[in-house]
């Protein structure tokens, strides 16, 4: 059985246009703009909420030890900070059921 492909951003807008009413121009700018200010207010605040889908937020990761596929040689990875999503209680309810 063939999986179905994620949607493109093209279909994304057209979909949400479709379902709001808005032109595929609106709906366009309202996501460059949304995207824009998720990633000034994650830099800035370390932390931002998509309503009902997720939280992104900055996290620290330590230092850790790995080792070189090319040479074997072990080596030390520096900590450094990652983005870290975790999906919202109502997405997972939506997507996967409530589990009861």
């Amino acid at each position: 059985m063939p999986s179905a492909k994620p949607m493109t951003k093209v279909e994304v807008i057209s979909a949400l246009a479709k379902s709001t009413g808005f032109t595929k121009k609106d709906v366009a700018m309202f996501l460059e703009a949304y995207a824009k200010l998720a990633y000034t207010e994650v830099k800035k605040n370390k932390k931002f909420t998509l309503p009902g889908i997720a939280i992104m937020k900055i996290v620290k990761r330590k230092p850790k030890v790995g080792r070189n596929p090319a040479t074997g040689e072990t080596i030390t990875i520096p900590a450094r900070n990652v983005i870290k999503i975790t999906v919202a209680k109502p997405c997972k309810d939506a997507v996967l059921g409530t589990g009861k």
